[in-house]
């Protein structure tokens, strides 16, 4: 069996709208039900955990019996930090999922081949992070003395990295059974932190995180060629 958390605690302090970046509506519907959405349509079977922090979470419900949302959940109370959201949410997983996946909330275009691709180099790797190449050019940026000096790096060397982040459900609860540190900056660096190595796959460029006006600009252009 397989399982998903769906950390959409974000407050949207760049996006400067009224409610969280993960309620506003994109394509007819809030950014968060379709990113629900893509798990169900992978896997009818999947327990799909949402951590929402508990403030935002009559909200929520008053959102899916507004929009009719049927896609089955469980809710969890989100965390301090991101890691502490992780954490509440593996708490409500099953025992019987096997392999697990971490996703951002306002990450609606992941595609279903790379939901599957993650899941599947999960199951058999241990690890599972979706990535996309750089396309622009890279400059490190570091202090000479009270100088700011840059220099360009290759790009080849870089990836930017996505989710779902999938590990089997030994690693995650191992990683997650650890002290927090500032350190833990997402889901694989808390798994790297262990020794374990983390398997890439190929991404999709689609699967955005709307964070900011542009990316909801983008996020309709995006449900727009989809329909």
């Amino acid at each position: 069996m397989r399982g998903v958390i769906v950390v959409a605690g974000g407050k949207g302090m760049r996006m400067g709208a009224d409610v969280p970046k993960q309620f506003i509506p994109v394509g007819g519907k809030p950014i968060l039900m379709h990113t629900l959405e893509r798990f169900y349509a992978f896997d009818a079977t999947m327990q799909i955990v949402l951590v929402l922090p508990v403030h935002m979470q009559d909200y929520w419900i008053s959102l899916c019996k507004e929009y009719r949302f049927a896609v089955p959940y469980v809710l969890a109370d989100g965390g301090e930090t991101r890691f502490h959201s992780v954490l509440n949410g593996l708490a409500k997983v099953s025992p019987e999922c096997t392999v697990i996946g971490v996703h951002d909330g306002v990450r609606p275009f992941v595609s279903l081949k790379v939901v599957e691709d993650c899941y599947s180099t999960a199951a058999k790797c241990g690890s599972a992070v979706p990535v996309i190449g750089v396309v622009e050019t890279v400059r490190k940026i570091q202090k000479e003395g009270n100088v700011v000096v840059s220099t360009t790096v290759p790009r080849d060397d870089y990836r930017l990295v996505q989710t779902p982040q999938v590990f089997t459900s030994a690693i995650l609860r191992k990683a997650y059974s650890q002290p927090y540190t500032d350190f833990f900056t997402d889901d694989a660096s808390v798994v790297e932190s262990l020794g374990e190595r983390i398997t890439l796959v190929d991404g999709n460029r689609e699967n955005i995180k709307i964070t900011t006006p542009f990316d909801l600009k983008l996020a309709e252009l995006l449900c727009n060629s989809k329909q």
